[in-house]
Order: structure tokens, then sequence, then C-alpha cells
């Protein structure tokens, strides 16, 4: 249990970095995503996914 809130605090920090350093560019950045085909969308986060988990894996195992 502690990982998995580790995990979350990590990526409070990382989101929050984001919103701080460049909230101009994360608006340009939502304002696009409408126009990317849910395909992609679905690719790039199914990917990120099996990465995410492949390196997790690979540091915990």
């Amino acid at each position: 249990m502690a990982d998995f809130l580790t995990g979350i605090a990590f990526f409070l920090v990382i989101e929050g970095l984001v919103y701080a350093l460049a909230p101009s560019s994360l608006k340009r950045m939502a304002a696009l995503l409408p126009s990317i085909p849910d395909g992609q969308l679905r690719f790039f986060g199914l990917l990120s996914v099996a990465i995410g988990v492949a390196l997790v894996w690979m540091i915990r195992g």
C-alpha cells in the first residue's frame, strides 16, 4: 500500500510541476486534444501503461 501511495504522490508532484511551470503550453495541448483521433489517443495511452508496468517490473522485480 505504501508503494501505491508513493506512486500517487509522485504523480501529483509531476502533474503539479506541469501546471506550475508551463500552464500556457498545457492549455494549448488540451485545446488540440479534440483533433486527435480516438484510436491514436488509445494506442498511446496503452503504450504508456505498458511502459510504466515494464519499468515498475524491472525496478521492483
